[in-house]
């Protein structure tokens, strides 16, 4: 039995809702995979913030028709596709569907669309090499962390050096006025 048209306009109207949490969708084409092996791919989505949706092409034309964030995406729409939906961190999202990739070698990346632009394969693989978030994170942590030693190293120097040159002025004035003697005794 088929779906009928109010379940079809609640799959286009979830579609819609999930395209608006998201900043990129990767789009493969999984046919070969098991159920086994979707539930896997959408397991190791799960810990990168990204979720796995495989519905009809003719729905998700639907749901993207008149969106100029996400039409560039029915260029993809052909065979048996599953859509990636990554909400936050890219590359992580890209490097565990790659992972599977590497595991299965039964899907295959057609390509994505991130803010209105269609992505082709390299340029979806090239967002892997974004650092993750928690990267950024200690980056900025570590840049923010070095300020004050940096300051307070640069404090500790300046007694040091006021000091040192204290400590040279009454040695140089002694030579300068000997310097100064010598000249006038000769």
């Amino acid at each position: 039995m088929g779906r009928t048209l109010e379940n079809k306009k609640e799959i286009v109207a979830e579609l819609k809702e999930q395209l608006k949490e998201t900043q990129l969708t990767v789009v493969i084409d999984y046919q070969g995979l098991s159920v086994a092996e979707i539930t896997d791919l959408r397991g190791r989505l799960r810990e990168a913030d990204a979720t796995c949706k495989v519905t009809k092409n003719t729905l998700m034309r639907i749901a993207v028709e008149g969106d100029e964030t996400w039409e560039p995406m029915t260029e993809f729409l052909k065979g048996s596709s599953a859509f990636l939906f990554i909400k936050e961190d890219l590359g992580s999202a890209i490097k565990a569907y790659q992972a599977f990739q590497k595991d299965t070698k039964k899907t295959e990346l057609r390509g994505g669309v991130m803010e209105g632009q269609k992505l082709d394969v390299d340029q979806v693989k090239a967002l892997t090499e974004l650092p993750t978030k928690e990267e950024l994170i200690a980056r900025i942590a570590g840049a923010i962390n070095s300020i004050p030693t940096k300051v307070a190293v640069g404090l500790n120097a300046v007694p040091t050096k006021l000091a040192v040159g204290l400590k040279e002025v009454p040695s140089s004035l002694v030579r300068a006025v000997k310097a100064v003697s010598e000249k006038e005794e000769s």
